[in-house]
């Protein structure tokens, strides 16, 4: 794939339950998890959905004034990591805060040498694979009790796992 290029099933504009705030979502195409249950499971194929200018989805980001932050879903944005992170740190640059949802785990996704710049710039991760029979509609920004949001920029400074209190309402 061209190096500013993004393989996307799809971009959400204005969405308040992928992340704290009005975010822009880039819905990343291809996931190898597979999860039962999955949500989005047209973005699974790797080599479907649409080939798009790093720059073009930039321009679309640039042009909402209201946005908080930006948020990579899928599909399963840590197949792509260094568009997600030419995108992400453009973001940053530009004042917005980064969230990423992954079916890795934080953990392995530290195992992951390729995903580091990338895993550098997110402030926020949801992790962990979708898990049908621990499914809440009563979870905010996550679809099962399993996964964890993560704030990564409180995790990286004290070297403990620190999760974001998304006030869910079936604690």
């Amino acid at each position: 794939m061209e190096s500013n290029k993004i393989r996307v099933a799809g971009l959400t504009n204005d969405s308040i339950v992928d992340g704290v705030g009005f975010r822009f979502v880039i819905f990343t195409q291809g996931c190898l998890h597979h999860c039962k249950g999955c949500h989005n499971p047209e973005t699974w194929a790797m080599d479907q959905g649409t080939l798009m200018d790093i720059e073009e989805i930039e321009e679309k980001i640039k042009r909402n004034g209201l946005l908080d932050g930006v948020t990579f879903s899928g599909g399963d944005p840590f197949y792509q990591p260094t568009p997600c992170a030419k995108i992400a740190k453009w973001a940053k640059e530009n004042g917005l805060n980064v969230w990423a949802y992954s079916g890795f785990t934080y953990e392995e996704l530290l195992e992951k040498p390729e995903v580091k710049e990338f895993l550098d710039l997110v402030d926020v991760l949801v992790d962990g694979p979708f898990i049908l029979e621990e499914k809440s509609l009563l979870l905010n920004f996550r679809g099962s009790k399993n996964q964890r949001v993560i704030d990564l920029n409180e995790t990286r400074r004290t070297g403990k796992i620190t999760l974001v209190d998304v006030d869910d309402t079936d604690r």
